[in-house]
């Protein structure tokens, strides 16, 4: 085989590769919109807490905005779940973490204090269980944003 075609076969097979990396990358990014309920697109943003918070289209930051304590709980657990925001406490008690008290609440592994405070969280369903823990109290008491660079 020629150099030229050598050449233009591995050129080919590095922009198929790169391509496959690219989509692979692309694929990793899940939130869900806390207005819609719907997937999240990552250009779709509004700042929150230091961060940012995806939504599925141009209309939901402009209800987001106009109403942000009614979407706190959703936007909270959406920071949660993309990495923004690390636990450090328990979100009920704000005590010390014991790593054998965890229920996964809508796709976020939520580590608690106690058996107790996880069985209260494990027997809670959907939107309760999430506003247990992902309230802006509940938040604030066991979670941490990380800061957005601008």
């Amino acid at each position: 085989m020629s150099i030229s075609k050598l050449s233009v076969l591995l050129t080919a097979v590095l922009a198929v590769g790169l391509a496959a990396f690219a989509a692979e990358e692309k694929a990793k990014f899940k939130a869900t919109c806390p207005v819609s309920g719907k997937p999240a697109l990552e250009d779709k943003t509004a700042a929150y807490k230091d961060a940012k918070v995806y939504f599925c289209c141009e209309n939901c930051p402009k209800a987001f905005a106009k109403d942000t304590a009614k979407f706190a709980t959703k936007a909270n657990q959406q920071l949660a779940a993309t990495g923004q925001a690390t636990q450090g406490k328990c979100p009920l008690s704000g005590g010390k973490l014991n790593p054998e008290a965890t229920v996964d609440v809508g796709g976020v592994k939520v580590t608690f204090c106690c058996n107790n405070c996880q069985g209260k969280v494990a027997e809670a369903k959907g939107d309760a269980q999430a506003e247990l823990v992902f309230s802006d109290t509940a938040f604030a008491k066991g979670f941490t944003v990380k800061k957005v660079a601008k």
